[in-house]
């Protein structure tokens, strides 16, 4: 049996897990057209979700994104970090890490970076099997995958502070 582990990528040095649940948190699950939104409550504990915006060229996404952080008063961003099987980072894994590098920049909030393989597979499979039609998945996936990749980061969190 072949068991996938998440890790935390590029977690602040220094930094006690505990510390990562202290406030709200922004998971981000960037992709080539949308861009996910997911938000922890204030004591770390579960991920809602929250936007799906348009890549478009970025900036627009950026903007947005650090216009939710403030309201929330964010304290951290966890990007989705696409690694693939082999846990090598490709393509895809770069653009991301340019994108969150670039949202620190803009933000000023610290920005991790946290395995998301798999998650938009599974946001497919739980609209499916909640009867959602296909404009709806189209819409939602974005969304759901960055809850997802909130909640396991939250979890991950969590158990690395025990």
């Amino acid at each position: 049996m072949i068991r996938l582990t998440r890790r935390l990528h590029n977690a602040p040095p220094g930094k006690d897990r505990t510390d990562a649940l202290e406030g709200r948190i922004i998971g981000v699950d960037h992709g080539g057209r949308r861009i996910g939104l997911a938000v922890s409550d204030s004591l770390g504990l579960t991920a809602q979700p929250l936007a799906a915006l348009d890549m478009g060229d970025g900036k627009a996404a950026i903007k947005a994104i650090c216009e939710y952080a403030r309201e929330r008063s964010a304290v951290r961003f966890i990007v989705g970090l696409p690694l693939n099987m082999d846990s090598s980072e490709g393509p895809r894994a770069m653009a991301a890490r340019r994108f969150g590098e670039a949202l620190r920049e803009a933000s000023g909030i610290p920005v991790e970076f946290f395995d998301e393989r798999l998650t938009t597979m599974q946001a497919h499979r739980t609209l499916r099997d909640l009867d959602a039609g296909r404009d709806a998945r189209k819409k939602r996936t974005d969304i759901i995958a960055a809850q997802l990749l909130l909640q396991a980061y939250l979890d991950a969190a969590r158990a690395k502070a025990r």
